[in-house]
Parts: structure tokens; sequence; C-alpha cells
């Protein structure tokens, strides 16, 4: 029998201070050649340690490899430029300067293939390895060739899913797509997103999930949540569509949010990731708190389709607060779990 409440998180750490300047999204590198490569490498093994002395279950490579969870991955797709960049509307929240579509998108080459292999050498635990979906990344650009977000976001899908294919091959067990757009564009994310999705994790025989969240602990993304008033109810737009859909997990926001929590039990059928570690502050939750949020959402899923996770990635936060955040994920889960009868 497998193991009851399977902690995991979002994606993302926070990175060491000799390898990117903490606390800042699209932090640049602070090492360059041989050395950057060596910072990667060690990065990687300090947050795999981090999780596993939390007890995280399925572990992350923490996106130590990436300046940004969807640039980093289009930075080496062609068909894309970065040298002349456009200002556009990130989710109808904040704008960034991005870089412009001026042809075919196509994937050279496996972009994140070689740290997988690399991160399933260093750990025993199950590997989860994130990539952005296909309407996030169609947001985090300018469009300057295909005309229209839905075809733009079939060739996604196709790049993504010959990288995903690939990832599986190197040993990943969960392969995570990304997708907060999915909170913003609810017409899109029925007319095409869920089917973009799809096409983006066609013939993945390992575990595939969608993350979809209310953002980073950033400014824009605090700001916006302060608008969306007592109860945020966009996740009773997407979840009816996903249990339908072929993505095997669903990874959601839960943790001191207005989301009402029987919103999960829409997600029928779906194992449910539900965040129960809140990235917007700095404080770090006791395990009866996290313990607290999933009995809450044990009233509307099954233990065994329950994953403890984190509402969004912690890379904005400082290293010490996440390594608390992780050790309050695992305990919590573990004072559950014991309550549950399964151990700890």
């Amino acid at each position: 029998m497998n193991k009851l409440l399977q902690t995991t998180i979002a994606g993302s750490l926070p990175k060491p201070a000799w390898l990117a300047t903490p606390g800042q999204l699209w932090a640049p590198w602070l090492l360059e050649g041989e050395a950057l490569a060596e910072g990667w490498r060690d990065a990687v093994r300090l947050v795999l340690r981090d999780q596993e002395r939390a007890g995280i279950d399925i572990v992350t490579d923490g996106e130590q490899t990436r300046r940004h969870f969807v640039t980093t991955f289009i930075e080496n797709l062609e068909g894309v430029d970065f040298e002349h960049r456009k200002t556009v509307r990130i989710r109808d929240r904040y704008d960034a300067d991005v870089p412009m579509v001026v042809g075919t998108v196509a994937r050279a080459h496996p972009v994140y293939v070689d740290g997988a292999r690399f991160l399933r050498a260093e750990t025993d635990r199950k590997l989860k390895f994130t990539l952005p979906g296909p309407m996030t990344m169609v947001d985090t650009l300018f469009d300057a060739h295909y005309g229209s977000r839905e075809k733009l976001a079939w060739a996604f899908a196709e790049i993504l899913n010959d990288e995903a294919l690939a990832l599986e091959a190197a040993g990943i067990d969960v392969i995570q797509f990304d997708e907060p757009a999915f909170n913003v564009y609810f017409d899109e994310v029925a007319d095409w997103g869920v089917r973009t999705l799809e096409r983006a994790a066609r013939g993945l025989a390992c575990t595939t999930a969608v993350h979809i969240c209310y953002g980073y602990g950033i400014k824009a993304n605090v700001d916006w949540k302060k608008t969306l008033g007592g109860e945020w109810r966009q996740y009773e737009r997407t979840f009816p569509l996903l249990a339908q859909s072929s993505i095997k997990q669903v990874s959601l926001e839960c943790a001191n949010s207005h989301v009402p929590i029987e919103l999960i039990g829409l997600l029928t059928g779906k194992d449910v990731l539900v965040g129960a570690i809140d990235v917007a502050t700095d404080r770090v939750e006791t395990p009866e708190a996290v313990a607290a949020t999933l009995r809450a959402a044990l009233k509307h899923v099954p233990a065994e389709r329950l994953y403890p996770c984190t509402n969004c990635g912690m890379v904005p936060l400082a290293r010490e607060v996440a390594r608390g955040k992780l050790a309050a994920l695992g305990a919590g889960a573990a004072l559950v779990r014991a309550e549950l009868g399964a151990g700890g």
C-alpha cells in the first residue's frame, strides 16, 4: 500500500546567495562558465537535502537552474527573440518586458534532461519536475508571428510534450505543468487551454499534474488578491473541466486563502495537491496549522488522493524561511497521518 499523505512542493525553492540575488525574480546569475554549472549542481544538492530532512516525499530540483519558471525554458527554443522585447501585461496583473515570438517556435535540443538525469542520480525519492504550461507560456511573450494565442499554445504543447517524454525517460516520476493563467482566462481555458495541456502530456506513463495558483508572494499578486473579495471562486470555473481531463493531479492554493475548501470536491477522481503552506508570508506555519488545513481538505478528498503541498513556489523567500516551511509541511502531514493510523 502506498504511503498516505505523501508530501511534495509546487516546485521552486530559494537559491543560495552565492548563485543569484535572493528574493528577486529573474535574478541574474552571479557565476559564469563552469563555475556556474558547478554552482547549479551544488544548489540542487542543497535543496534536495533540505527536502529530505523535512520529510518531503516527492522532491524537486527547486528550479535552481532557472532564472524564471517560464522564460528559462523559452530561452532554449528557436523562433523567439530575446534581444528586442515588448512590454506586455502579465495575467492582467503587472507589466513586464518580455521576448518576442518572431518565427516558428521549435525545440532544437533537450532543455532540462541533463538536469533531470543529475537529479535522479542524487536521490532515491520520487521526483517531480516542473514545466510551464502552454497557456502560461503564451501569456509570458509578445507574439509577432502566429497572430493567435491558441495557435501558439498548440505549438508550445507539442514542444512541451517532446521535453516531457524525455524527462520521463530520464527517470522523473511526476511531470507538472504550471498554469497560473488558468485562474485568469476562463473562456480560453474552456476553449483550448485544457486541450493544449492534455496535448503537452500526451503519451506520458508517469504521473501528470497541473499547478494552478494565485501566484508568488510578490506585491503584484498580493495586491491582486485584495481585489478578489471574501471568496476566491476562480477554481469553480476550471476544476470541472480538469476533472474530465486526462491529467492525473491538480495542485492548488489553499492555505491562508479565501478559496472555499469545498471546491476541491469538484476534482472527483483526481489526486489533489492541497497547498497547506502560504508562500506570501515570511511567517512559518506550525505543524498544527498545516494539519488543520489537511483535516479540512479530507472532508472533501479521500486520504489516498490527498497530497500535502505548498501554495506556490518559494523562490522569493529567504532560505531559512523556506526550510522552516518545509519542516512544517512534513511535520503537519505526519500528525494527520498518525491520526489516520497510517504512521508518521
